[in-house]
């Protein structure tokens, strides 16, 4: 990935790297990487996201 900068202006430049690195999701990546989840935690959050999307669908 690659941002040039123009006329010096590297927090301009900074701002337009993370906008991209966002719109990767490089940031979920790392922070998901950053830490070790047991499976049976992966699972447990996965049947709790569930959940949440089911009340919200029955709610709308």
């Amino acid at each position: 990935m690659e941002v040039k900068v123009e006329d010096g202006n590297l927090e301009q430049a900074l701002k337009r790297l993370r906008r991209k690195l966002d719109k990767e999701g490089m940031f979920v990546a790392i922070r998901r990487q950053m830490e070790y989840r047991k499976p049976s935690e992966r699972k447990r959050r996965q049947r709790l996201k569930a959940l949440r999307r089911q009340r919200r669908e029955a709610q709308s």
